[in-house]
């Protein structure tokens, strides 16, 4: 049952930008030797060590963008961000972290599986959290916005009222309404709308698809799994404002932005910007990998491989106890996957998973299939198993003309490369085979 939990959480946050922020204390953690005060193996700093950094600490508040690079963990793989509001001799140190969430949390995995996930803004210590984040190797970057004495105000009394307790929690979308998009809209709120004016309607030549299979590129199983769960909505190409879904692209789109300040001057949004931390670990895929060959070649392997051992079980005993054995295992498979899909988009308000066209790769009539083999095994329903698998194949085979026509934008060649020789494999390895696995021993006894 733990297991189950840990799957499914890591499935729904595959696609999230959140991270859980512990409330970190630390005073002996060891952090890599980078050349700033962040890195220095401390986890406390002074308003000079901030200064050695790049950051000013002078009168005032100061207003950063803090964006954080991706970590181990699939959920990590998206980054995260943070409004940091500093102000040294007001005693202000507050991070708002739109990102947390609690797999404890009375109904979590109700509310993930029907769509309704409840995460919650809350203030962290900037300093900890900074430190907790170089600490376990993410990179971390920080913008101070050059913000008005009267968008600050705004946009601290904004966050200090979100982040009360009747006012906290908000319904969590992967895409259109995350831990980077409400950062996002709370420095456009601040701003009279000044980010939204500029970067609505910039086309940027991605799609949410797009991104999420670069971020989870070196992770085979989420990259797959994704591929499978996840609809036509996400392949629509988005503009530069829906890309603030991610926050190394909002970073990356806010340093070149320019408002209008109280003089009614053009100046640059931010005031400057610096790498606090560079982490040691692989950079991200600047675009998704073209990877419908390699999982069409998997998919022609193992189809041949069941059509061979099909073909071979009409002779040897041991090739129809493998060919029934994968196909019993391929057809429970194909039939949970495919219940799963349509379940996503019959019955949850998971909307990126709508309209789902994998349906015509995996679906329930497999779960029909395994039982007719099962019945096969012992002499009977060889008629019926054949058409069942001849039906599947069909619809695999609509499924891949569907990609290439246009009213089916859904990007899901790898899925149909992969599946699509399995199911005819089976199917041929069925009609070879034509009889049950007793059937030829017992002749020639």
């Amino acid at each position: 049952m733990r297991l189950t939990k840990v799957l499914l959480s890591l499935a729904a946050a595959a696609a999230a930008t959140a991270i859980v922020v512990p409330r970190v204390s630390g005073t002996d953690a060891t952090v890599p030797e980078v050349g700033s005060p962040f890195a220095a193996g401390r986890m406390s700093w002074s308003p000079r060590d901030l200064q050695q950094a790049g950051l000013p600490v002078g009168a005032g508040m100061k207003v950063y963008l803090v964006t954080i690079g991706q970590g181990d963990f699939v959920f990590e793989k998206f980054g995260h961000n943070a409004i940091w509001l500093y102000d040294e001799a007001g005693g202000i140190n507050a991070a708002y972290n739109y990102g947390t969430f609690d797999f404890e949390q009375p109904g979590y995995y109700r509310r993930l599986m029907k769509g309704d996930m409840k995460y919650w803004v809350e203030a962290y210590n900037g300093v900890s959290m900074i430190n907790y984040y170089i600490r376990v190797n993410r990179s971390v970057w920080v913008q101070e916005l050059n913000l008005t004495e009267a968008q600050k105000a705004e946009i601290r009394s904004f966050l200090e009222n979100n982040a009360r307790e009747e006012n906290k929690y908000y319904t969590y979308d992967y895409f259109r309404d995350n831990c980077s998009t409400r950062v996002r809209d709370a420095i456009d709120r601040a701003t009279g709308g000044a980010l939204r004016a500029q970067l609505e309607g910039q086309p940027t030549g991605t799609t949410y698809r797009w991104h999420t299979s670069r971020l989870t590129a070196d992770e085979w199983p989420a990259y797959t799994g994704l591929l499978l769960a996840l609809g036509p909505f996400i392949d629509r190409p988005i503009d530069a404002w829906e890309e603030g879904f991610l926050p190394v692209q909002l970073m990356k789109r806010v340093s070149s932005l320019r408002i209008t300040n109280a003089d009614g001057a053009s100046v640059p949004f931010v005031l400057l910007e610096r790498q606090l931390f560079g982490s040691t670990r692989p950079t991200e895929w600047d675009r998704p990998p073209r990877r419908t060959p390699i999982y069409t070649a998997a998919g022609l392997l193992i189809g041949g491989f069941l059509l061979l051992l099909g073909r071979a079980s009409k002779r040897r005993r041991i090739a129809a106890i493998l060919f029934f054995g994968l196909a019993v295992i391929w057809s429970l498979a194909a039939g949970i996957f495919g219940a799963i899909v349509a379940a996503l988009w019959a019955a949850t308000n998971h909307v990126a998973t709508y309209r789902n066209e994998n349906v015509m790769q995996v679906n329930v009539l497999s779960l029909v299939l395994l039982v007719q083999l099962v019945l096969l095994m012992r002499g009977r329903a060889g008629r019926a198993a054949r058409l069942t698998a001849t039906t599947i194949v069909v619809l695999s085979a609509i499924g891949l003309l569907m990609t290439i026509l246009p009213w089916f934008p859904q990007a899901n060649g790898p899925i149909v490369g992969l599946i699509l020789p399995i199911h005819a494999g089976l199917a041929l390895g069925l009609i070879q085979r034509g009889q049950p696995p007793g059937a030829d021993v017992r002749a020639r006894r």
